[in-house]
């Protein structure tokens, strides 16, 4: 009996050796393993056709700008002297068919416009002494140096304007547009008889400087009375066809189409 006890004990005395013998065996064969990184690396060819297709798209978006032509516009013809005529005897909304007439004369005078750095617009604040010649003239703002200069050289050779509507310094801000993308149309004179719509103004505005007080907007016109309502129908003209359209096309640009979704 007592033998039969040792040699259990032993046989468990080995196993155990064994086995601890394999794990510490594992875990220093888990220790031991190697780690390799791969580094991968474009071919030596590819860096320079890269370089070449590049070169090609360069050549090609060179090639279609140089073959590209530039938009023109050619400048529109001078108002008639019919157009005159009706202009220097509409005193409505500030001679506003003078004030069209002139602008039209100085596009006329400044030739065709042609899409690219050079076109743009300038604003300018006229006076138009009674007899029709130029008072002052004034800069307000500009967006192309050739457009105002342009305009200035045609204000200065300008033919004899006729007088003024109502015999006074007429005084007014004009746009001249030097851009093959836009044009001063015909206005639309079948409202003037109506008051002037009055601006908004935000009653909140405020600079950050001085004291902050609650602006109002500006009141409604009143309404012409008879006598002057009478005198106001009797200058109307009959719109034109392409007053309408021109007319149209602005709200278009304006506002924009449901149909083409802008």
């Amino acid at each position: 009996m007592t033998v039969a006890i040792a040699l259990h004990v032993v046989v468990v005395i080995g196993a155990s050796q064994h086995l601890f013998g394999v794990r510490q065996t594992a875990k220093v064969q888990e220790l031991e393993a190697e780690v390799f990184f791969i580094k991968a690396e474009p071919p030596p060819s590819a860096a320079p056709q890269i370089e070449q297709t590049m070169s090609a798209m360069d050549a090609d978006t060179t090639k279609a700008k140089a073959e590209k032509t530039p938009a023109t516009l050619s400048a529109p013809s001078a108002p008639t002297a019919e157009e005159w005529a009706f202009a220097a005897q509409y005193t409505n909304k500030n001679s506003k068919g003078y004030r069209h007439s002139w602008g039209q004369q100085v596009r006329s005078m400044m030739g065709t416009a042609v899409e690219g750095p050079d076109q743009g617009e300038v604003r300018f604040r006229i006076e138009i002494a009674p007899n029709g010649t130029l008072a002052q003239l004034d800069t307000l703002w500009s967006t192309s140096a050739l457009a105002e200069k342009l305009a200035r050289q045609a204000i200065q050779n300008m033919p004899p304007l006729p007088p003024t509507p109502t015999g006074k310094p007429l005084i007014f801000e004009k746009t001249i547009s030097f851009s093959p993308f836009a044009s001063d149309g015909a206005p639309s004179y079948k409202d003037d008889c109506l008051p002037d719509t009055p601006s908004f103004k935000n009653p909140f505005a405020w600079d950050g400087k001085s004291e902050q007080t609650k602006t109002h907007s500006e009141p409604p016109q009143p309404k012409l009375d008879a006598k002057a309502m009478e005198e106001c129908l009797r200058q109307l003209p009959k719109d034109s066809i392409e007053a309408e359209m021109t007319r149209d096309q602005r709200v278009m640009d304006q506002w924009g189409s449901s149909k083409t979704g802008r």
